[in-house]
């Protein structure tokens, strides 16, 4: 299909805004593509901000500081699509978002290996007590001895959470020569050696090195407390990488400060500071052999750069073309493209009866239908009509009248 025909409303007028210090990737992406109307702030917005900024925004990229509620989806009138440039979505009330009829997209797989990466390397810190040795040689004290310092090879690992990350940081630490144990939920085929637990504490009275990765849910918060610290082995070390309600760090604390546990390294809290330079405190600041890092898992320049190429591609592909792939409010539909004719997007309450109603109107007004497509979830289906290019503007017209329409856009 020719440019000129990527979309019919001009790109000057399409009205994008990244928060959060999104990559420039993204920026450059969107303006080689033609659209000019592309702003990026440094940081997060108040919610009153955001609500006020969004009313004539198409497209919005955020990270995971910004929540997209119902507010701020109400006053979102000509919003098209969120991009969330991280791994999750929690941020975003998919069900409001889903009922609005904005696709939502984000990047699962695209800071993985930076995640991984970070805890092989934490977790070889504090297998050799490099933190306490780090702390005295700064203070002017030499400590050269081997007392209570290892090796990860031959050492086991319980990764709890065996999906992109956790499998992925199985494969890194198999290749240092340890042994890999996983517990999941869900039934998981093992890479390489790796083998599964048929619970949570068979993993912990098994592992030398525990690895959280796991999403923020009802069920995973404080997965780790009180109750199964005990199961650990003594001398093990944990690493929270996940999300910051998975563990009950005033608990922790008390296992490392008796000597149970001999390490942690924790990325994510339970409340973490909107901005750099904000103040931090965490209960366990100062506890010897723990490695405090500010959520930088997947911060590195080069997970960055892929996850803005990743949601700019998602979010281009759905603007210019249709396609919700990878969209977590909207039916995914992978669309070829369709030459002589207009295509209109059609979103609609998922209630019988809504695509017999299009194609009788449609057809009513003698109106052909050179391809059609369709796609629900639980809760709205989504349609997308080619139809002849001089009659599309009485089709939009018609589609809105639908009672149960939510949104329709001219495509091309």
């Amino acid at each position: 299909m020719s440019d000129k025909k990527a979309t019919s409303y001009p790109k000057e007028k399409i009205n994008i805004l990244f928060l959060e210090n999104i990559s420039d990737v993204a920026v450059q992406y969107f303006h080689k593509s033609g659209y000019t109307n592309v702003k990026k702030m440094n940081g997060a917005i108040s919610k009153t901000d955001l609500i006020r900024a969004i009313k004539d925004v198409h497209i919005l990229g955020i990270r995971s500081k910004t929540s997209i509620d119902a507010d701020v989806l109400l006053a979102a009138k000509k919003l098209q699509a969120v991009g969330c440039f991280c791994i999750g979505v929690n941020q975003v009330n998919l069900k409001e978002a889903t009922s609005s009829g904005v696709a939502v997209f984000n990047a699962p797989y695209s800071n993985t290996r930076s995640v991984a990466e970070l805890v092989i390397g934490a977790s070889i810190m504090l297998v050799r007590n490099v933190l306490d040795k780090n702390k005295a040689a700064h203070e002017g004290a030499w400590q050269k001895d081997a007392s209570g310092s290892h090796e990860l090879r031959g050492k086991i690992l319980g990764i709890i959470g065996y999906g992109n990350i956790g499998s992925q940081l199985s494969v890194l630490a198999e290749a240092l020569g340890m042994k890999v144990i996983f517990y999941d939920v869900e039934t998981k085929l093992p890479l390489g050696n790796a083998s599964s637990c048929k619970s949570l504490k068979e993993l912990l009275q098994q592992s030398d090195v525990v690895s959280l990765h796991v999403p923020e849910l009802a069920s995973t918060k404080n997965l780790i407390n009180k109750n199964n610290l005990p199961f650990f082995r003594k001398g093990a070390v944990l690493v929270n990488y996940a999300r910051g309600e998975v563990v009950d760090l005033k608990a922790l604390k008390k296992f490392l400060l008796k000597g149970h546990l001999s390490g942690a390294a924790i990325d994510v809290f339970p409340n973490e500071p909107e901005k750099n330079g904000d103040k931090f405190s965490c209960v366990l600041q100062n506890v010897p052999n723990v490695i405090l890092t500010p959520h930088i898992g997947g911060s590195t320049m080069e997970a960055q750069r892929n996850i803005g190429e990743d949601v700019s591609i998602k979010l281009f592909n759905y603007l210019e073309r249709g396609t919700s792939t990878g969209s977590h409010t909207i039916p995914a539909l992978a669309l070829p493209a369709q030459e002589g004719a207009h295509r209109i997007l059609h979103i609609h309450k998922n209630v019988p009866g809504v695509l017999s109603q299009v194609n009788t109107l449609l057809s009513k007004h003698k109106i052909n239908i050179v391809g059609q497509y369709l796609k629900t979830n639980d809760a709205i289906g989504y349609v997308v009509l080619d139809v002849e290019d001089t009659l599309s503007t009485t089709a939009i017209e018609l589609l809105k009248s639908i009672k149960e329409t939510i949104k329709v856009r001219m495509l091309y």
